[in-house]
């Protein structure tokens, strides 16, 4: 073997080791302020203080945890996050799959332009729409309740858009078969499309789960009750030091600990169910 061609063979194995070792330095990169997340809530107030970032605490403690679940509203906080969240995305999955049938399917004036103004929805920051949130919701009277807190986002314009792209990658051959038996437009959706759909349905699970459980400035503009605070807005008032003085580091830290832990478990319990755009059409 000639010098000229081993160093052929190496070019490769050095480039797989570079492109390894950025991707192992990444993932330290972003791992590692959870690690610190999740040490520093073990510490005492004042060791977290002195050594923030230290991985291993030198004295280790539940005082966090037990004073955010004995001090502080958090118990209430997680169950509204929880009531709301689940409502949320069971109406995401709902009516995004309706939504996304209907523009991929049905034929109907307008279609184009109610699609485009979907995608257009998309590009309209968030904060823009806060002021004219909180006046609509005050005059239908469902300002400061939990229907306030959850209608406004039961529907999802990413979701639509990612329905709609699933559903036109299945052949309208798998639903002709079901019209010949004299199945209606929405016993073909719910009884034949709907079930070759769960890549995009566990996506949209995921995404609002995900979005509905940490969303914050819906819920600034949409509550101002005590009782119906959620987590986001509990732990930033824990954040702007609403227990006591001092630093608090592990308080804040358990919480958001505590409050990421829900997220990571859907993710990493259907993140093989993720989309797969062509999925459901090849296995139907």
């Amino acid at each position: 073997m000639t010098t000229t061609s081993m160093a052929r063979k190496r070019r490769p194995r050095i480039g797989q080791a570079v492109l390894y070792a950025v991707l192992v330095s990444l993932a330290v990169v972003y791992v590692f302020p959870f690690l610190v997340q999740i040490a520093t809530s073990f510490k005492p107030d004042a060791e977290a203080a002195a050594n923030a970032v230290s991985l291993w605490p030198q004295t280790w403690t539940f005082a966090a945890y037990e004073r955010l679940f004995t001090r502080s509203d958090f118990p209430l906080w997680f169950a509204n996050s929880a009531v709301v969240t689940v409502a949320v995305t069971a109406g995401r999955v709902f009516f995004a799959s309706l939504a996304g049938y209907a523009l991929a399917r049905l034929k109907f004036r307008g279609r184009g332009l109610v699609f485009a103004l979907i995608v257009a929805v998309m590009a309209v920051p968030s904060v823009v729409l806060l002021i004219p949130k909180f006046l609509v919701l005050n005059q239908l009277g469902i300002y400061d309740s939990y229907a306030g807190m959850i209608l406004p986002l039961l529907v999802d314009a990413a979701g639509v858009f990612i329905m709609k792209g699933f559903f036109e990658s299945v052949p309208v051959s798998v639903e002709e078969q079901a019209r010949i038996d004299g199945a209606g437009t929405f016993r073909v959706f719910w009884s034949v499309v709907l079930p070759m759909a769960r890549p995009a349905l566990v996506t949209i699970v995921i995404l609002s789960f995900q979005g509905s459980w940490n969303e914050l400035s819906h819920f600034i503009v949409s509550t101002q009750s005590p009782e119906l605070t959620t987590l986001t807005k509990g732990v930033a008032s824990l954040a702007s030091g609403q227990l006591s003085q001092g630093t608090q580091y592990p308080v804040k830290l358990a919480a958001a600990a505590i409050m990421t832990i829900p997220v990571a478990v859907l993710f990493f319990v259907f993140q093989k169910h993720i989309m797969n755009t062509s999925e459901g059409a090849v296995k139907g």
